[in-house]
């Protein structure tokens, strides 16, 4: 079962861990109910949720803050309310400058964030207890649980019960346990005295380096400023911590404390960073930030009717959600996305059989089949190059001076990046050489390691990046998903919209000297395959054969091929969150007395040390706190993703030739082309129904849906039933089509005899002679076979889709070429990714799979 195609049954929160989540990518999303006897009247919009961010100071949190690293310190976090498994931005002033960590010690001038659980005895619930906080996994300088304890050390009283004294040769030793949410402790040290057998503090069944989302070193500029991205586990990731477990007879989740640790240039008594910041000494000077959190969990009745919706994985995060405010209400049916290929849901929906109703961003490719389906726009939202990439200063001697001011932001997170179609090609082509095994023959691709080296890269984005010396293969390429999509094809149709894009891609080299990986050309007198790549395409294919053969040593098992170095991820949203952690997800080391042998994981990059960026969608994005690429759009302008932005590509969306309901933002269109603010990655997203479709029942829980997507899930907000962040509130005339279409839906067919609307409702907020003209007539350049541009007779952006429009190769060639994979392909799921490599999934219909 491919990852497009599996279906989890969970409300948002997610009920099943990250960390035991492979390959799925399904969200089952809650209930939707019937609204009122109109079924479009809205109910009650909620209020927009406050903004939860706060700040607190050092002098106003601690109360020995003249003895404080940093008696200024004021911290503030993005978000502290309806927290669910996500990001949240950290940031800071007050701060000193920081120096980075080695080996031997923790670095000096930081910060440590850890997520903790429970409240300080005596508190009244105003203080966290440094017992349940998830701290330590790491086992690095200044970030342990325990440590030996010196003849000189003095030793704080509150530390005493944790602290074993010197016997038998060994050294004293201070050891704080982890006490769960679950009711288990982790102690090597109880009441002063050793535990015989004691488990690991820093590897045990409740974190690890793998799991742990702690911060271990967070540094501030020469200015004493600084800013992170957290993960916020719920009780779903971290059982440990047991964030957002349901409080009975409430509608709230068990409330976490974020905690922060500032460490100066040296530990009481000791002349280096080194110490655990748990210790009391250290500990005294936190600050802290209550956390609440939405109930984790399915809150929706058992027994609920069940409706289900196909397709688009764009749409999960609003109705995530939506779906707990609503489908408490009396007589509310359950609606369960199942995500997979968009393509595969509006062929299942055209018919008059009952079907699931299609979440789409693109209209039914014809084929020759009549399309049937009325198109409700519910969601306007788009797909987001996603990054996290610490800043890491070349060596003293190397190319030019770095200046003082570079060197003093060392191992902090670069907040932004500019990406040009082009670029975006070379990441999605394995044209770097970071983005193929180590150790095989390169020789097919230009030299530049990775995209941070790319001297077009360096040429468009700031002075900064020049003196950087970041390696890496997660900078190699870009994180993306496994399976068939919109998403994918949009990328590509924005690309394909770039003549000089086309000509890399037909085998042209940039100015620099740097040219596509052939095995990625569309060009077949380039391709060693013989037959151009076909472009544009609805997947991300690995279409290179390159094999690292492995050691005679290891009898060769060790070989490492494209899937098995750069494995595909399960959703958009893991591609996010894979961001948000800084997890590449690099090859580990070959274990040879594993059973059988193979390659482990590596874990994931601490920060300071990130270097990764994913194809993930808006709303994870935000979701996750991750910085967003800003992409040249038609008028020549970077824009990154926002409401604003998302907005301003609808309003220059031009029709589908084939199908007057749909619109799409299509790079080549005189519209686009003058929208500056535009997006170019904006999509929209629409529920798909044939309204002549036999069962009325379904007819009906349908048109509820869109009524309320439509109504009161255009709120934004983060409460429940409300728009989340990474969305748009739709256009005014959007509605009105949704509305048009859900009454038809409704009713079973359109009022008019015909089985289509009358007229195309506008993309544009209000009325606009622009987004329902006549598609542009420009053409998208296509590279022949030589290496010319020309330009093609059909716009990409405006063919039916799923055509071939745009096509950078003459006559009739596969969807991509054959690769000849024949290695051991180590991640899970792998077969699969094979499969999508040559452009043939191993499922090509949705699947369910009950929890």
């Amino acid at each position: 079962m491919s990852a497009a195609d599996r279906r989890v049954r969970v409300a948002e929160p997610r009920l099943e861990s990250r960390r035991t989540r492979v390959l799925v990518t399904g969200l089952g999303i809650g209930a939707l109910v019937a609204l009122s006897s109109t079924w479009w009247v809205a109910a009650p919009a909620a209020q927009a949720a406050t903004d939860s961010a706060k700040t607190v100071s050092a002098a106003d949190y601690d109360p020995d803050v003249k003895d404080s690293p940093f008696p200024h310190l004021k911290v503030t976090v993005s978000q502290t309310q309806d927290l669910i498994q996500q990001g949240i931005k950290v940031s800071w002033t007050g701060g000193k400058q920081s120096t980075v960590p080695n080996q031997q010690i923790a670095g000096t001038n930081f910060l440590q964030l850890a997520q903790c659980w429970g409240d300080e005895v005596g508190s009244n619930g105003t203080r966290p207890d440094r017992t349940t906080c998830q701290y330590g996994g790491f086992n690095l300088p200044g970030d342990t649980r325990y440590s030996n304890r010196s003849d000189s050390d003095v030793i704080a009283a509150d530390d005493t019960k944790y602290t074993a004294p010197a016997a038998g040769g060994f050294s004293a030793m201070t050891a704080i346990p982890f006490n769960s949410a679950t009711g288990d402790s982790v102690a090597t040290v109880v009441n002063g005295r050793p535990v015989t057998n004691a488990p690991d503090l820093s590897n045990n069944q409740f974190f690890t380096k793998y799991t742990t989302n702690e911060v271990s070193w967070a540094g501030s500029g020469a200015d004493g400023s600084g800013a992170v991205s957290f993960e916020i586990q719920t009780v779903q990731e971290s059982p440990g911590l047991g964030c957002g477990t349901p409080v009975a007879g409430t509608s709230a989740g068990t409330s976490c404390w974020l905690v922060i640790i500032p460490r100066g240039e040296t530990d009481p008594g000791r002349s280096h960073v080194t110490q655990s910041g748990l210790f009391w000494e250290n500990w005294k000077h936190h600050i802290a930030f209550r956390l609440n959190f939405k109930p984790a969990g399915n809150r929706c009745p058992i027994g609920a009717d069940e409706v289900q919706l196909s397709g688009s994985e764009l749409i999960s995060g609003a109705m995530g959600q939506w779906q707990p405010r609503l489908c408490n209400t009396s007589g509310g049916s359950a609606y369960s996305l199942i995500t997979g290929p968009e393509s595969d849901a509006v062929v299942a929906a055209n018919g008059t059989a009952p079907a699931p109703m299609a979440l789409t961003s693109r209209a039914l490719s014809s084929g020759g089949v009549t399309d049937s389906l009325a198109y409700a726009p519910v969601a306007l939202t788009g797909v987001s190059i996603a990054l996290s990439v610490d800043r890491q200063a070349r060596a003293a001697g190397i190319g030019d001076p770095v200046p003082d001011e570079v060197r003093a932001r060392e191992q902090q997170a670069f907040s932004s990046l500019k990406l040009t179609p082009r670029l975006l090609a070379k990441l999605l082509t394995a044209s770097y050489t970071d983005s193929l095994p180590a150790g095989a023959d390169r020789p097919h691709v230009s030299g530049v390691r990775n995209i941070t080296q790319d001297p077009e890269f360096l040429a468009i984005n700031d002075k900064e990046w020049s003196y950087m010396r970041i390696i890496g293969p997660g900078v190699g390429d870009a994180l993306v998903p496994l399976g068939r999509s919109d998403a994918a094809t949009a990328i590509w149709t924005y690309i394909l919209s770039d003549a000089e894009a086309v000509d890399f891609l037909n085998g042209v080299p940039d100015k620099w000297g740097m040219h596509v990986n052939p095995y990625y050309s569309t060009n077949p007198r380039v391709n060693p395959t013989g037959i151009g790549l076909r472009l544009p395409t609805d997947t991300f294919p690995k279409a290179d054969p390159i094999t690292f053969p492995g050691y005679s040593r290891n009898d060769y098992a060790d070989s490492v091929n494209l899937v098995t170095w750069r494995p595909y991820t399960s959703s958009l949203d893991t591609s996010g969150y894979l961001v948000l952690r800084g997890d590449a997800q690099v090859l580990g080391s070959w274990d040879p007395v594993a059973t059988p042998p193979k390659y482990g994981k590596a874990a994931r990059a601490l920060v300071g040390l990130q270097a990764v960026i994913g194809v993930t969608d808006t709303s994870a994005a935000a979701k996750y706190q991750v910085v967003q690429a800003s992409l040249r759009n038609p008028a020549g302008e970077y824009v990154t993703p926002s409401s604003v932005s998302l907005t301003a590509a609808a309003s220059a969306m031009t029709k589908n030739a084939a199908q007057s309901q749909v619109v799409n933002f299509d790079p080549t269109s005189a519209e686009a082309k003058k929208a500056t603010g535009a997006y170019p990655l904006t999509l929209p997203v629409y529920a798909a129904v044939n309204p002549a479709m036999t069962d009325g029942d379904l007819r009906a829980a349908y048109a509820r849906f869109i009524g309320y997507a439509v109504e009161s899930g255009q709120t934004p907000g983060t409460d429940d039933g409300e728009l989340p962040e990474g969305y748009a509130p739709l256009p005014a005339s959007w509605v009105a089509q949704a509305k048009s279409a859900a009454a038809a839906i409704q009713a079973g067919g359109w009022p008019s005899a015909s089985s289509s609307p009358s007229a195309s409702p506008s993309a544009s907020p209000s009325a606009s002679t622009s987004a329902t003209s006549t598609p542009s007539s420009s053409g998208t350049p296509t590279a022949t076979p030589g290496g010319t541009p020309s330009t093609s007779a059909s716009p990409a952006g405006n063919t039916t889709p799923g055509s071939s429009a745009g096509a950078l190769s003459s006559g009739t060639t596969p969807a991509d070429p054959g690769i000849g994979m024949v290695g051991n392909i180590v991640p899970i799921g792998a077969a699969a990714g094979v499969a999508a490599a040559v452009g043939a999934p191993l499922v090509s219909r949705f699947r369910r799979r009950q929890l």
